[in-house]
């Protein structure tokens, strides 16, 4: 069973068209990029696949399950770390992650503290959400994607607003994460990162894959990889 499976997925939003025909495969066990520059239509991918919103046309699997006829099966099974998105302000970021174990039925006291070591915000376990830091917030966010360890994991943009620090911690996770067979999509336009982290890279523009690669090509091509997408290398240089 493929982790991911999308078959001529599209959406439009008016006259804009942010997906055409999208073609996509994730295999069990992968750490897949899935890059390009803003506005490619990466979000817009993920939205569909975690069953947030409808394709216009097209079909797609994610763990076995179809995204559109079985949303909330689907977000059971599977972590998802959004791009701008703050836990909710009125609860502590203890409190959250205990609602996030509630809705998945798993306890997830013991790693609290383990998740709130790992990105150094311990002292902040029992601040409300709304008096956090931006980067805080992150962790917060980083955090939750995965406490219920699941077998799939959706990333969009995740080391927004961390110090350097803890962004070298949060992609050693990604890592061992994936070295123990679990599946992590990524989704960013830092072309450095999915490079570091990732085992496989996929290229997005303008609603299209028109790309990939297994991540020992990527070294060797980097200059061709650059060009393929138009805008590619300033929206990295604007990051």
């Amino acid at each position: 069973m493929k982790a991911i499976k999308a078959e001529g997925l599209s959406k439009s939003f008016g006259s804009v068209e942010a997906l055409k025909s999208l073609d996509l495969e994730v295999e069990e066990g992968e750490l897949y990029g899935f890059i390009g520059p803003n506005g490619a239509g990466k979000s817009t991918t993920i939205n569909i696949l975690t069953g947030q919103l409808s394709a216009d046309s097209g079909s797609a699997e994610v763990l076995g399950v179809d995204p559109q006829k079985h949303p909330r099966t689907v977000r059971e099974k599977i972590g998802i770390l959004p791009e701008r998105e703050d836990p909710p302000s009125f609860l502590t970021p203890r409190e959250y992650f205990q609602f996030v174990g509630e809705i998945r039925n798993i306890e997830v006291a013991e790693k609290v503290d383990e998740w709130a070591e790992r990105l150094k915000f311990e002292e902040k376990l029992d601040t409300l959400n709304m008096d956090l830091s931006k980067g805080e917030k992150q962790k917060v966010m980083v955090a939750q994607a995965f406490i219920h360890e699941p077998d799939l994991v959706f990333i969009d943009e995740p080391l927004t607003n961390l110090d350097p620090l803890v962004q070298e911690n949060v992609k050693s996770f990604f890592q061992e994460y994936q070295e123990k067979g679990n599946t992590i999509f990524l989704s960013t336009h830092v072309l450095s990162l999915a490079q570091e982290v990732c085992t496989k890279i996929g290229v997005l523009d303008e609603g299209e894959l028109i790309s990939e690669h297994d991540i020992e090509e990527v070294g060797e091509l980097t200059e061709e990889f650059l060009d393929e997408v138009e805008g590619f290398e300033s929206a990295q240089r604007n990051d």
